[in-house]
């Protein structure tokens, strides 16, 4: 198969790499120039598309999307297929999937799970919008880049499903700091919290496999100081889609609007967006009761 790949960031040059040391023809463009050495170097989006099977793209905004789409769809071939995978707004992805449809062109919104090491170990899960059948085509990329990937509705049901679990990612971490942050003032170890909790009904995917106390539990990036697995910013960023979305479908989510509001806090006024997002624990650390 012949595939361009757009947007080879700290996320795209992994997965162009997977894809590139399969059996696969892979062709690159980034706005960096940066290229890795098993992807052929393109210096347009036109000629990274030119005769591909496959376009995919990783981008960081709907606006960059809607942009880099409208000139790739130009000079992609018929019946071939326009597979994004960058985390954003719904609407986008639905405005690029009705352009790309118009054009003859086939459209996959494919958000991923799993960061940084998922993309380089080839273990991400894609939550996908689109057509069966082009989900079937796109599916032995799927498989390279990935461990799972889940057609999940029509175009923009993979954004929704990535914007509804990472509202529940937010804040369920939120809570997991809070309570390590008020066990710690009730003089109730960590590691004897984190035994309860983690085998009781609070257990979570943040407590149990991403806990936020150093030292307690599997090896995560509290263990590194908070070196992102997955940063504060993004997680502000996930969280601010979902309120989006949440306006644009008239869902009531105040949690989700709180956790917004928390990341929006620890991000911007407490200048901590470089960090995991499992550092919210140190702020809690710090914070006495506020009512």
């Amino acid at each position: 198969m012949k595939i361009g790949f757009i947007g080879l960031g700290n996320m795209g040059k992994p997965m162009a790499e997977n894809l590139a040391s399969g059996s696969h023809s892979v062709s690159g463009y980034d706005i960096s120039g940066e290229i890795p050495d098993a992807v052929v170097k393109c210096d347009s989006i036109a000629k990274c598309v030119n005769n591909a099977d496959i376009v995919i793209t990783m981008l960081p905004s709907g606006e960059i999307l809607k942009k880099v789409a409208a000139d790739a769809i130009k000079g992609m071939k018929d019946k071939s297929i326009l597979l994004d995978c960058s985390t954003v707004d719904v609407e986008s992805s639905r405005e690029v999937a009705i352009i790309s449809k118009n054009m003859g062109i086939g459209a996959l919104d494919a958000p991923v799970s799993g960061g940084v090491g998922g993309a380089e170990a080839g273990t991400l899960t894609f939550m996908v919008g689109g057509e069966q059948s082009d989900f079937n085509k796109a599916k032995e990329l799927f498989d390279i880049m990935g461990q799972k990937s889940v057609l999940c509705g029509p175009s923009g049901s993979g954004q929704s499903a990535k914007i509804c679990n990472n509202m529940i990612l937010g804040a369920t971490m939120i809570a997991t700091c809070e309570a390590f942050a008020l066990a710690d003032k009730l003089n109730l170890s960590r590691e004897k919290m984190y035994d309860v909790v983690s085998t009781s009904s609070g257990y979570s995917w943040s407590m149990n496999a991403y806990c936020p106390a150093p030292g307690v539990g599997p090896k995560s990036p509290s263990d590194n100081n908070y070196i992102p697995g997955f940063s504060a910013h993004l997680m502000l960023k996930d969280l601010k889609l979902s309120q989006q979305a949440a306006k644009l479908a008239d869902a009531d989510t105040p949690i989700g609007a709180k956790a917004t509001e928390l990341y929006r806090q620890f991000v911007e006024d407490e200048n901590s967006g470089d960090q995991d997002f499992s550092a919210m624990l140190k702020r809690f650390e710090k914070r006495k009761h506020s009512h």
